[in-house]
């Protein structure tokens, strides 16, 4: 199937989400999830001329979705490197970060990277094609009680051991190699009227393992902390509890633990100032347009002055 910056991944909570950015047209932006480029280019178009935006991707497949803007500088890498790649580029504050985390529609329609059970594929689900782990070799290679703290943490299921156990049972007569051999070596232990969310649930913690998401988003999160300039805003959509606890707790406390931390008058020490305190979700007409986007919630921060 041939794929077009439009199909490629239809961005979420478009406007909401460079609203949230309170573009300024000479500022720099980054967005560090370019994908299809949907937020990009919405970025741009409200940027002057002196403006510029940074959008990072790991997967080579974004690079064809590029746009032609002498204002925009492509970077190939995870965003979990951030703070290097801005000093390479001399650039050591920027106005505003937008991340649309979790996997792209491209990802999830793609009949070959095995990051949906829709299809019988390789066990790959690496966003970087070029390095790395497969999932075929997190289920083959890793103990019992690994693979059930991978189910466990990362897809929230309460029957990681049992999961795990299945698992090890059948790649002991051959190894898992496609989606339906990881399908068909855990389908019995999943309820019926449950059984599509929870495989959902299995391929998510794989995904999450074999990318080193939550580590990667730690380490954005704190480098965006750093890069930020006062009154700088961070806008993030995120779509799965994991992801969203994690930014809710930067954005409260300024660190992705949640540990609170007081001032002498008792007050809780953080560098972001809230801009949404209750987070935003798509309307009912975009959740029907893109399914993708039902589970999507929005949170918006702003850097605080540095003696606030």
């Amino acid at each position: 199937m041939a794929t077009t910056a439009n199909t490629y991944h239809v961005p979420v909570l478009l406007k909401e989400s460079v609203d949230g950015l309170g573009i300024r047209p000479s500022g720099v932006y980054v967005d560090v999830t370019f994908g299809g480029g949907g937020h990009s280019r919405e970025i741009l178009s409200r940027l002057g001329d002196g403006g510029r935006l940074f959008g990072f991707d790991q997967d080579a497949d974004a690079e064809a979705n590029v746009p032609g803007d002498a204002r925009f500088t492509f970077v190939r890498s995870n965003f979990r490197y951030l703070k290097n790649w801005m000093r390479y580029h001399g650039v050591d504050g920027i106005d505003g970060l937008i991340a649309d985390l979790g996997v792209s529609s491209h990802h999830f329609d793609d009949e070959t990277r095995g990051f949906s059970f829709r299809f019988d594929a390789p066990l790959d689900m690496r966003m970087n094609k070029r390095d790395g782990m497969t999932a075929a070799d997190v289920l083959n290679k890793y103990d019992e009680a690994r693979l059930a703290d991978v189910f466990y943490l990362y897809g929230e299921l309460k029957n990681s051991r049992r999961i795990a156990s299945a698992i090890a049972k059948a790649r002991a007569s051959k190894p898992l190699a496609t989606t339906q051999d990881l399908i068909d070596a855990t389908a019995q232990l999943l309820k019926r009227e449950r059984e599509k969310k929870d495989m959902a649930k299995v391929f998510q913690a794989l995904r999450i393992e074999v990318n080193h998401e939550m580590d990667a988003l730690k380490e954005m999160l704190a480098a965006a902390t750093e890069l930020l300039k006062p009154g700088g805003r961070l806008s993030v959509i995120t779509y799965h509890s994991l992801e969203d606890r994690m930014v809710k707790n930067v954005i409260r406390t300024g660190n992705a633990e949640g540990t609170v931390k007081q001032d002498f008058y008792g007050r809780v020490s953080t560098p972001y100032t809230a801009v949404n305190n209750k987070v935003i979700t798509p309307s009912e007409a975009e959740q029907e347009d893109n399914p993708r986007s039902r589970s999507a919630k929005l949170r918006i921060a702003e850097r605080k002055e540095e003696d606030e």
